[in-house]
């Protein structure tokens, strides 16, 4: 199945979304014609940046993935805006910064890009920088002192992402050691 008619209209149903049809047939059908006349034709120039083909049925094993990553990241992200505004609030509250490495098990620019952007995206934490070689992540931690507590959300974001991203390794393999950059074929040496 072709990808770019799934993704135009993918984004017909966000304009209905974005632009606030009014809840009437007409309002509903006006707007995600506009909203087809629009992502139909981005869809289709854009094609060349996705895959031609979809797979349909990784894509229903990934979707329940899919949903209970938005769903964990919903939740840190409400965590972390308390702590965050509890630490602004409260003075006496310890603000320790630092940068942790974090070592992944995704590789594909997608999942990377997605935990990273999920870093970002939570207050508190930022993600500084990508070590593509080493395949780490360099997170700042407004806790970055505790390294544990930067890691835990991201660690059960990547168990997800490992099974949305159809990865090598699954969300029972161990963290790499970011120490052995050639992954352990030392052959004696």
């Amino acid at each position: 199945m072709k990808r770019w008619p799934v993704i135009g209209l993918t984004l017909a149903v966000l304009w209905l979304f974005v632009n606030g049809a009014t809840l009437t047939p007409t309002g509903v059908a006006t707007t995600l014609l506009v909203g087809s006349l629009v992502g139909f034709p981005i869809a289709y120039l854009l094609r060349r940046f996705y895959a031609a083909e979809m797979n349909v049925r990784g894509g229903l094993v990934a979707a329940p993935f899919g949903v209970l990553y938005v769903l964990l990241f919903v939740r840190e992200l409400l965590v972390a805006n308390l702590d965050v505004a509890w630490r602004v609030l409260s003075p006496s509250m310890p603000i320790k910064p630092d940068v942790v490495e974090v070592p992944l098990r995704v590789e594909s620019d997608l999942a990377v890009t997605t935990i990273a952007n999920s870093i970002t995206l939570t207050p508190g934490t930022l993600t500084m920088d990508y070590d593509r070689d080493r395949n780490m992540l360099y997170v700042h931690g407004i806790t970055g002192a505790d390294r544990n507590a930067v890691l835990e959300p991201i660690r059960r974001w990547e168990d997800y992402a490992l099974r949305i991203f159809d990865e090598e390794r699954g969300p029972d393999d161990p963290v790499p050691d970011p120490t052995d950059i050639d992954g352990g074929d030392h052959d004696g040496e």
